[in-house]
């Protein structure tokens, strides 16, 4: 045999036992079993063989033999190049049968040396064209006898001897017919050998070249063989190789003889399926003859031909399936395909071109299956948009294709090829995400504990403008969307966003801008979404930065989100598209709460007690933010220097941006309750400063009812405190100046006293009072008081502990006694102000009751205009 490495009929002695084992009979009584292995493949195998059947196991069977098909290696490059393809079986057993019957012309000993002898060294396969009924294929290698293959001696002898004197054998035209003896004995295919003479002395080479018929056999068998195949229960393959050779050498003709060769594979001998690579894929829309509109696909595939075969396959016809709800073989039609004419040359890349049309969506892949909450179609697209790979089907159409020859549709019709369908994660998919409008609403108290209305809802104008894959090019909408999602701040969970009911929605489709992706705009709004914090510490921290922080909040959104959408195929759902973004919150502008600026435009007294006292208060105040909120129920503690003096309360309350008039706030005044003495004396000195014109502030700070449905959350709130100023109120007009406004006040000036009368002659002074209570008297149960005049010269003393009626509106008091300082400074300028007028300041200890409670303040004022008068 051969000394060349790569020779398939040559090599090592080490090399034999991993070869397929080759039989070789004889139907004369010449005819003997090898002794040795007789290799029945080349340096390279002649023919890629890709198709299947799969109609017997599950699909993920096949997925799963093909996956580990396509990951087999071999050990290295020789050895790759070592495994026919059982397409090329029907060519080499025709040779090699033809070849090896030249050496029955002599007696057994030279058929023991031909058969150890006879080297083939194939060097071009070509399908010159296809036919009718097979195809014409064209053989071309090197035929030699190498005696130093032979193994004994002397067979090596006699056959180097025999040989010598034959010179040449020649062969007639004969049939091969292959068949497979472990399927039934089913025929592989039959191939027409031309008359072929070759030099059999040894060492001298036989350059052949030839074109063969050949014709598939039994397409059922070959579709069964297929489906093993595929499968993976091909474990092993014996193919036998039968032919009846016409001999002759010289004149001498050597009769007819009948040969037989077996080659059996295993293993690594049976080739796999090759890596393939998907370089392009387009979806657009297709006019369809019956004037509807389709989705065409266009898919380019390159895999690498290591083989030394030259061909063009004719263009082919296949079914695009997908699988249906059923665990086993239930398939749906999703498209027909169609490739071009596949050029195949030795050693290189070959290119794929398929097309496929969608022309509708069965309702068997969008209707959802028994059991389940998912249809075959949200399988199929889930894993595509996950990343993750799933497993499609290629079945051999049952029509030719143009001029294709009908027995390559028969024979690939039927045939189901599962292939990695590879996903393709969308990690970007989302961006400029943003929420306008946006409407809080705080949890009902009384709502049913769980339900969404014991929530934080949120209700908003979604934004989002999601990046489309490049392989779309064909119009899409939003009609819905629903999802659920998790809000996080600074990497930290804050809660749960429901939007699992469906939200209405439009989109736009946006063009491409230089090297950036389509997009579409979609936008919708949401209305009352549950939010279920679920981090009370990270609430509290979002709220501070809003209140405090000065610049924007941004909270990071992750959803998985489910879509409806509109395409030339109808409407469909997409479901769990992976979505990520940013939506920045504005905080309070200006100066935080303080912005709102709250005044009080009315109050009403509803009870008091000995210490407490109740109040209806309606607030105005104004919204600098973007955003509107609706509080069904809060209990906030209201507190100065840190002691608690009572708690207010609001009901179904709908703060809109902007101008907001006539809140209902209930506060109750008790700080003897919360604070004891301690609370009492901070409760009176807020009060003193407060009619006295100071400005004072109120500290609001939340507790565990605050939000009565979530305790937990009022307690982590309970670390904010937003102190304001303390509501204004506004005193009635001065029936004495009609025409006053705020600007004509003095600033210094107490608030509740407008103006005094003081008169020398009956030593008295009587006070206007303005009242800012429209419905309840106040009561002045004591005086003790002392007027300065700039500021420290005092000009006398009231002290009166009659009680006086102060009724809503302006009043003026009765006339109060004076105790002149008639030595002092200020005197002095009392009577010189006589006639005219004179700013007086004063100090005061004032007792107030209003219904039951009562209490003493302290009251400093400048800026009184005091008439003097005789």
């Amino acid at each position: 045999m051969s000394d060349h490495p790569t020779s398939p009929l040559s090599g090592a002695e080490h090399e034999r036992e991993e070869r397929p084992r080759s039989q070789q009979s004889k139907t004369s009584s010449q005819s003997q079993r090898s002794r040795t292995s007789a290799r029945s493949d080349e340096s390279t195998p002649l023919l890629l063989r890709n198709g299947g059947d799969h109609q017997h196991d599950t699909a993920s069977t096949a997925a799963s033999s093909l996956r580990s098909r396509q990951d087999e290696s071999p050990n290295d490059g020789k050895e790759k190049r070592r495994w026919p393809t059982i397409v090329a079986l029907s060519l080499l057993s025709a040779v090699v049968i033809v070849i090896l019957g030249l050496g029955f012309a002599a007696p057994a000993v030279v058929q023991e040396y031909a058969k150890e002898a006879v080297v083939f060294e194939p060097t071009d396969l070509s399908i010159d064209s296809f036919t009718t009924s097979g195809v014409k294929a064209r053989i071309r290698g090197n035929f030699r006898l190498d005696a130093s293959k032979v193994q004994r001696k002397p067979v090596r002898d006699l056959g180097r001897a025999g040989t010598w004197i034959a010179r040449a054998v020649e062969s007639r035209p004969s049939y091969v017919k292959v068949r497979l003896p472990e399927y039934d004995d089913i025929l592989l295919g039959t191939a027409l050998v031309p008359s072929l003479v070759v030099d059999i002395r040894d060492g001298h080479t036989t350059y052949i070249d030839f074109i063969t018929d050949l014709e598939p056999g039994d397409a059922d068998g070959i579709r069964r063989i297929a489906n093993d195949w595929i499968d993976g229960r091909l474990g092993q393959l014996r193919v036998q190789g039968k032919a009846d050779v016409a001999l002759k050498s010289g004149i001498f003709s050597l009769g007819t003889q009948t040969f037989s060769e077996i080659l059996e594979f295993k293993g690594k001998d049976i080739p796999a399926i090759p890596q393939y690579n998907i370089t392009r894929l387009n979806f657009h829309e297709v006019k369809l003859p019956d004037s509807q509109t389709g989705m065409a696909a266009d898919v380019s595939i390159t895999m690498y031909n290591d083989y030394p075969v030259t061909f063009t396959v004719p263009p082919l016809g296949f079914d695009i399936l997908v699988p249906g709800c059923a665990p086993e073989g239930d398939f749906i039609l999703l498209a027909n395909a169609t490739t071009g004419e596949i050029q195949v040359l030795p050693n290189q890349d070959l290119n794929v071109t398929v097309s496929g049309i969608i022309r509708r969506l069965p309702d068997t892949l969008t209707a959802v299956c028994p059991d389940k909450k998912t249809s075959p179609l949200d399988v199929l697209l889930g894993d595509y948009i996950h990343g993750v790979d799933s497993t499609i089907f290629v079945r051999g159409g049952d029509a030719p294709v143009g001029d294709t020859p009908s027995w390559i549709s028969e024979l690939i019709k039927g045939v189901i090829v599962p292939l990695p369908f590879p996903g393709h994660p969308f990690d970007n998919l989302m961006r400029d995400f943003s929420m306008a409008n946006v409407h809080l609403s705080l949890p009902d108290p009384f709502a049913e504990p769980g339900s969404p209305e014991a929530q934080p809802q949120i209700s908003a104008t979604v934004k989002a403008l999601v990046n489309l894959p490049k392989e779309m090019n064909f119009p899409v909408s939003v009609s819905r969307v629903r999802a659920d999602a998790e809000v996080f701040y600074h990497d930290r969970k804050l809660g749960l966003l429901d939007l699992h009911k469906w939200q209405e929605a439009n989109s736009t489709q946006v063009e491409a801008q230089g090297d950036g992706q389509p997009g579409l705009m979609v936008e919708s709004i949401v209305e009352k979404a549950p939010l279920s914090i679920t981090d009370d510490d990270v609430f509290s921290d979002v709220v501070q930065a809003l209140l405090f922080g000065g610049r924007n909040v941004v909270l990071g959104v992750k959803a998985n989100v489910d879509v409806e959408t509109e395409t030339a195929l109808g409407k469909f759902l997409i479901r769990e598209i992976p979505a990520e973004g940013k939506v920045p919150i504005k905080p309070l502008a200006g100066n935080g709460i303080g912005s709102f600026a709250p005044k009080v435009g009315d109050l009403r007294i509803l009870d008091t007690t000995r210490t407490t006292f109740l109040i209806e208060a309606k607030v105005n105040m104004t919204n600098p933010t973007n955003y509107s909120a609706t509080v069904p129920y809060v209990n906030i503690n209201m507190l100065s220097n840190g002691t608690i003096l009572g708690f207010a309360v609001a009901r179904n309350v709908k703060v809109i941006p902007g101008q907001n008039d006539n809140i209902l706030v209930i506060a109750t005044w008790e700080p003897a309750r919360f604070g004891g003495q301690k609370g009492l004396d901070t409760g009176r000195e807020l009060l003193s400063q407060y009619i006295s014109g100071y400005n004072t502030t109120l500290t609001l700070r939340t507790h565990n009812g605050t939000i009565p449905m979530h305790p937990n959350l009022g307690a982590a709130l309970s670390s904010i405190e937003i102190e304001i100023p303390t509501p204004k109120l506004d005193p009635p007009k001065n029936p004495n100046h009609p025409d006053w406004d705020e600007d004509d006040r003095d600033e210094k000036a107490p608030r509740f006293i407008d103006d005094a009368t003081m008169h020398i002659f009956s030593s008295t002074a009587t006070f206007t009072l303005l009242s800012p209570l429209r419905h309840s008297t106040i009561f002045v149960t004591h005086i003790n008081a002392t007027a300065y005049y700039n500021h420290t010269d005092p000009v006398g003393m009231i002290v009166y502990e009659l009680p006086f009626v102060v009724p809503p509106g302006a009043t003026t008091s009765p006339g109060l006694p004076v105790d002149w300082s008639l030595d002092s400074v200020g005197y002095q300028a009392v009577k010189q102000a006589l006639g005219g007028t004179l700013k007086l300041d004063a100090k005061a200890t004032v007792g107030i009751r209003l219904g039951e409670w009562e209490e003493r303040v302290w009251f400093t004022g400048g800026g009184i205009g005091a008439r003097i008068q005789i």
